[in-house]
């Protein structure tokens, strides 16, 4: 891998895990400010708890994405030089 391709990716990951933070800092703004207005509007009822359920789990496998774990990009990058080596050797 050259070092203009290494760049590249770099600079894509940095892009990733900036969307990421702004994704969490939205998140907590965003939510923030339902739940002033959920307990000024309707304090016996406390839907606030739902919006934070539902953008929590998509910001989870948002994280999850970014920064590795089950769905990380490592197994892509094994399975992309293995169907290339494959071809490889159909070729030879």
């Amino acid at each position: 891998m050259d070092e203009q391709t290494r760049y590249q990716e770099a600079k894509k990951q940095v892009e990733e895990i900036k969307g990421f933070y702004f994704h969490l800092v939205s998140y907590f703004l965003v939510n923030a400010v339902l739940i002033v207005v959920n307990l000024l509007t309707s304090p016996e009822y406390l839907w606030f708890i739902w919006p934070i359920m539902g953008w929590g789990v998509g910001l989870i496998i948002h994280g999850v994405s970014v920064f590795g774990g089950l769905w990380g990009k490592s197994w892509e990058e094994r399975k992309i030089k293995e169907i290339m080596e494959r071809e490889k050797r159909k070729e030879a």
